[in-house]
């Protein structure tokens, strides 16, 4: 399908950032390291609830929240300090290795880049800065200022306002078929980036475009 977006709208968490060594993290903390999935989900699951109800709450404070009863139980030391800090430690985890070329060729092919994530901007700015790729994003968008957190509707139209663009314009890129749900619905294009392979969910709304990669989207755009 031929989608001719004007602006890029990137998720960050997993979508760009390589959330793989926080089970390390978790490990070296004293938890298992497969609580670290379980609690980014838990954390997604609490920040859908308050959008349903049209309440949000900051990403860091939920998720620091939701982690010291889960390192609790497990019998890690202090936990309500080590959940803030394993909490804080998602801004320098690193980049996905085709995210870097994959942005500059989209950048350079005239796309405006932005992104819109869960999480706060101050992790993504960290994020591309020590990659070197911080200029290449026109704006760095947070549900910080929307009304709730994606899949909101509300975010995805607070995206498009704040880039002075018709939702039509818009494409999100992103590895979660709710967050491509989501966006479709709010009237986005969208391009499923299928990490790992996998099966798209039937009872979301199609993505417009589905790659590999972030290198791929460029060739898959046209």
């Amino acid at each position: 399908m031929a989608v001719h977006p004007s602006v890029i709208v990137f998720d960050v968490n997993e979508t760009l950032s390589d959330m793989s060594p926080m089970g390390q993290r978790f490990a070296d903390a004293g938890a298992p390291a497969h609580l670290a999935k379980q609690w980014f989900a838990s954390l997604l699951r609490d920040g859908f609830a308050l959008s349903t109800t049209g309440d949000s709450a900051g990403f860091a404070a939920v998720g620091a929240e939701i982690l010291a009863p889960m390192l609790d139980a497990v019998g890690v030391a202090e936990p309500e300090e080590a959940a803030s800090r394993l909490a804080s430690s998602m801004g320098d985890l690193p980049l996905h290795p085709d995210v870097v070329d994959g942005v500059r060729a989209l950048r350079a092919a005239g796309y405006r880049l932005v992104t819109l994530t869960n999480g706060s901007a101050k992790v993504a700015e960290a994020l591309f800065a020590s990659a070197g790729i911080r200029d290449e994003f026109e704006r760095l968008l947070s549900v910080e200022q929307a009304p709730a957190w994606k899949p909101h509707p509300g975010a995805y139209a607070y995206a498009a306002e704040a880039c002075d663009a018709g939702p039509d314009e818009l494409l999100l890129a992103a590895v979660h078929p709710w967050d491509i749900h989501g966006a479709r619905r709010a009237g986005l294009h969208a391009a499923w980036i299928s990490r790992g392979g996998g099966t798209y969910p039937s009872y979301f709304a199609a993505p417009d475009l589905t790659v590999a990669s972030v290198g791929e989207l460029r060739g898959a755009l046209g």
